[in-house]
């Protein structure tokens, strides 16, 4: 299906690109956040007296809270508006790198990061929305791995710009620099950021109490697209998000021998291959919309296909240039599950938009807190076998897969019928009224 335009599209324009900036600017400062503790764990263990074990904790714990967050943030969208639900997590964010950058025990920490994990969880969804509100929908693609980009570009300030600061300035004044980041996009929030453009209000919506919050979340997952988009960012998004997230750094220096120096260039490598994929597939998805399953597939049989080759490598290590092209498929992942949210899109009016992205967005959260959870397990029960462990992978990739091919017919078909319909009453809209005799 080639890109298209639809009836009651948005204009798009500077002022839209200026709007849509602020708000990805917000996700970009929550990504700093989210994985600032990333270049941190060294300090954090030393800091709070604790071990590997209770260090974990702050990843699992993070991905959990922002993963349960993100029906209610869907449904808070959907009823508040992007503004105020950004603006609220800009400030639960801030609050929370505040208060752990003056944490010193360990509960402290982690009310810290929970209260940040929450903030967090309320930036991406309203990215999201805030695009769809504002962008024609051919444009979807585009935006939602546009945003997707500013997390990455996040990521990157954290893995270069902090790791630097942190062993310069000290603990508390790299956390409080950050958290004045927050309180800075707060401020540009209130000031320049607008919920849809003029003339683009949405229908009135009645938003009373437990039904409509029931009827919201029925009629979003009712929708084949919907579950479509969850099962594809599950089982897209985890395998890179656990490597870059905890498990990545340890298997290339305990179990690969890397030096950290050698190991976190291959980090950076996954975050940089995330932007030149992001790229390219929000320009073929934009431009091909037929091409969304096919990449979809792609991505998870190449990140299965590098795992098998990387797991089963006879000898004890593997040679670089097989660990480089592991690390440029996993860069794959991310964009990958970026194409959920453009199998929800067209399945659900703008006013359900930010339930169903809810619904999409936890699929691969979910996978995340699964595969880090059992890598754990695996490693304490086989005595630090990495081979073993990542192996799990292979299990969530198989579980999603056999979704993703479950649903696709129906989904797509429902899909090209209300493009149709959709067509067809713009025409009869500005058809002309025949003349009376």
């Amino acid at each position: 299906m080639s890109a298209r335009t639809l009836p009651g599209d948005p204009p798009g324009g500077r002022r839209a690109a200026l709007v849509w900036g602020v708000g990805t600017l917000v996700y970009l400062v929550a990504v700093v956040h989210r994985t600032s503790l990333g270049v941190a764990g060294i300090d954090a263990a030393e800091r709070f007296h604790i071990g590997a074990s209770a260090l974990s904790t702050f990843s699992i714990l993070q991905v959990l809270v922002y993963a349960g967050m993100q029906i209610p943030v869907g449904l808070m969208v959907d009823r508040l508006g992007t503004k105020r639900v950004l603006m609220l997590g800009a400030m639960l964010f801030t609050v929370g790198q505040g208060a752990f950058a003056l944490s010193h025990s360990y509960g402290m920490a982690l009310t810290a990061r929970a209260v940040l994990g929450c903030g967090d969880a309320m930036t991406f969804v309203s990215v999201l929305r805030l695009g769809s509100r504002w962008f024609p929908a051919r444009r979807g693609p585009l935006i939602a791995q546009g945003a997707a980009l500013f997390g990455v570009a996040g990521n990157l300030v954290s893995t270069v710009a902090l790791s630097r600061l942190l062993h310069t300035a000290g603990w508390t004044p790299t956390f409080l620099g950050t958290a004045l980041g927050g309180a800075l996009v707060l401020v540009l929030v209130a000031l320049f950021l607008k919920d849809h453009p003029e003339g683009f209000e949405p229908a009135p919506v009645e938003h009373a109490g437990a039904a409509y919050v029931r009827r919201q979340i029925a009629a979003s997952w009712r929708e084949p697209g919907t579950r479509l988009g969850m099962w594809t960012h599950f089982t897209t998004q985890f395998s890179g998000m656990v490597f870059l997230l905890l498990w990545g750094l340890p298997y290339l220096v305990e179990d690969q021998g890397l030096s950290r120096g050698a190991a976190g260039g291959l980090l950076t490598l996954v975050v940089v291959a995330n932007m030149v994929f992001g790229m390219l597939f929000g320009q073929l998805i934009a431009r091909h919309h037929g091409l969304r399953m096919p990449l979809t597939l792609g991505v998870i049989a190449a990140t299965a296909a590098a795992w098998a080759v990387v797991l089963s490598w006879p000898g004890g290590q593997d040679p670089m240039w097989l660990l480089v092209v592991l690390c440029v498929v996993l860069g794959a992942c991310g964009p990958g599950s970026m194409i959920g949210f453009d199998f929800a899109r067209p399945a659900n009016p703008p006013e359900r938009f930010g339930t169903a992205s809810g619904i999409v967005n936890i699929g691969g959260f979910t996978a995340s807190v699964i595969t880090l959870l059992a890598i754990g397990v695996l490693l304490d029960a086989t005595g630090d076998d990495y081979r073993v462990a990542w192996s799990s992978v292979f299990v969530l990739q198989a579980l999603g897969t056999v979704q993703i091919l479950r649903l696709r017919r129906t989904a797509e078909r429902l899909e090209r019928e209300r493009i149709a319909v959709s067509r067809v009453e713009s025409v009869h809209r500005t058809a002309p009224a025949p003349v009376g005799d």
